[in-house]
């Protein structure tokens, strides 16, 4: 593509031959930020990245034989066969540029975001799943999977960077694909993955303690979800859930087509819990009763989330409810495991109100006579000021608390388990133990556990592996769970 096609719309100044100069028809065979992937003919784009400043790595690129440089800075000394290309934001200009070269695909289907801090991937699953099955083409963009159809792709990020993304939905236009359900993490706002995406809608879920680590505060986190809204077009909706007191925040001077839902009061799509069992729900949306395998009050909040967009995607409400009454929930998210008379539920939940949702949702439908046993841990170079919270919140609603590693990545274990039983008073550390080898911990559960017992075991769900010192090593809390209860032996 010619580079004058590839900036338009981008406020840029061009320098060629070490001067400032009009556009160059200059042919253009890919766009990349990392330099070790730059090939002849390639724009690489020189971004500042929090930990590691692109610029260094422009003379890498030139080397590599890139055609054009993207940069905030211009070196002293440009080479007189390389374009540069000078803009205020390298991440924004990115966005714009990969839109740009894969023909601006979102234009193209109907694009809708979901952005919050819990229900994310449970969300756009069940519209993915649900639009599948009304015989629609449909992509998906999680934390679990990329999908186009029932093409799996595997996701490395909860939102890709935007070359891969835009890349991503110009395969999902190819292969004749009407909608895409994505996340939208908040990284990815501040990080302007998301620009040059055209949104044919957007949904708040909630917002609680998360990625301060990476915010800093919670009025930074508050504004990078409310950023997302603030740029859908006015032809877009803004669904948000308006019993989350952010939830009226977010679409404040909001251009697009605002549209609430609730559990609590009045709002445009209202949703009644009927009946609530181990089992599933039956819930009344806008006064149609639907019954839901998914169980909790929170995923009443995401079936709600998912008949409403499609409702406002365009589907018939009565086939919303049909057919969102037979989706299961997405992998490691309230995922039940039985066997010997034990029951296990392996979760994501990583945030101290996703753990309290979970926590709270199997208190209200498990019998009294049995136990509830959590193992839980807190990952390692991430918001340490949860990991007390999380503890406590995992103690005062089980009877036996087994603290564990998630993915410690480059931190000591022992120190992530200081901190969270930091969270504990005497009663409750005496009713808990801390086992750092999560496999252990998992089979101390069992080992435990009696017959018609619930086991949690939280914060890592679908992921596959286990992070320790930069290595990711293979670790499956269901497959591990499910081996343990199959073993499972009891005392006479």
């Amino acid at each position: 593509m010619k580079l004058s096609n590839i900036l338009k719309g981008i406020d840029c100044t061009t320098f060629c031959n070490g001067k400032p100069t009009s556009m160059p028809e200059l042919d253009i065979a890919a766009i990349e930020f990392d330099s070790r992937k730059v090939e002849p003919g390639y724009l690489f784009v020189a971004q500042k990245g929090v930990h590691v400043d692109g610029h260094l790595y422009i003379p890498t690129a030139i080397e590599k034989g890139a055609s054009a440089i993207l940069c905030q800075d211009i070196p002293d000394d440009m080479p007189k066969n390389v374009c540069f290309v000078q803009v205020k934001n390298s991440d924004l200009a990115l966005g714009l540029a990969a839109a740009n070269f894969y023909g601006n695909p979102s234009h193209k289907l109907r694009l809708v975001g979901i952005t919050g801090t819990n229900g994310k991937t449970t969300t756009v699953t069940l519209l993915h799943s649900m639009m599948r099955n009304i015989g629609k083409h449909a992509g998906l963009i999680s934390t679990i999977v990329n999908r186009i159809d029932d093409e799996e792709i595997p996701a490395t990020h909860t939102t890709p960077d935007a070359i891969q993304l835009n890349k991503l939905l110009a395969l999902m236009v190819d292969k004749s694909c009407e909608y895409c359900f994505m996340e939208v993490s908040s990284h990815a706002i501040v990080q302007n993955r998301i620009a040059g995406l055209n949104f044919f809608g957007g949904i708040f879920s909630n917002l609680t303690h998360d990625h301060l680590d990476f915010h800093g505060t919670m009025a930074n986190y508050i504004a990078a979800k409310k950023a997302f809204f603030d740029q859908l077009p006015k032809n877009a909706f803004a669904l948000t859930n308006i019993d989350d007191r952010n939830g009226r925040v977010m679409v404040q001077n909001c251009n697009a087509n605002i549209k609430s839902y609730s559990l609590q009061t009045i709002a445009d799509f209202r949703c009644k819990i009927i009946e609530n069992t181990i089992h599933g729900q039956q819930l009344e949306i806008n006064g149609k009763e639907m019954w839901t395998q998914l169980v909790g009050r929170f995923n009443a909040y995401n079936i709600t989330a998912i008949v409403a967009t499609a409702i406002l995607c365009g589907i018939d409400e009565n086939e919303a409810l049909r057919v969102a009454s037979s989706l299961h929930a997405a992998p490691g998210r309230f995922q039940y495991i039985h066997d010997n008379g034990i029951t296990a539920i392996v979760d994501y939940a990583h945030t101290p109100d996703a753990l309290q949702n979970v926590i709270d949702t199997i208190n209200e439908i498990r019998d009294e006579r049995n136990n509830l046993i959590v193992v839980v841990g807190c990952g390692g170079d991430r918001d340490p000021l949860k990991r007390p919270v999380m503890a406590r919140i995992a103690a005062e609603g089980s009877d036996h608390l087994i603290l564990t590693s998630d993915n410690p990545r480059t931190e000591n274990p022992e120190k992530i388990l200081d901190a969270m039983e930091d969270g504990l008073d005497n009663e409750q550390r005496s009713n808990s133990v801390r086992i750092s080898d999560r496999r252990q911990a998992i089979k101390t559960a069992v080992m435990i556990a009696r017959e018609g017992d619930i086991i949690l075991i939280a914060g890592k769900g679908h992921e596959p592996y286990q992070e320790i010192n930069g290595v990711r090593h293979h670790f499956d809390d269901r497959e591990e769970v499910a081996r343990e209860l199959k073993n499972k032996k009891y005392k006479n």
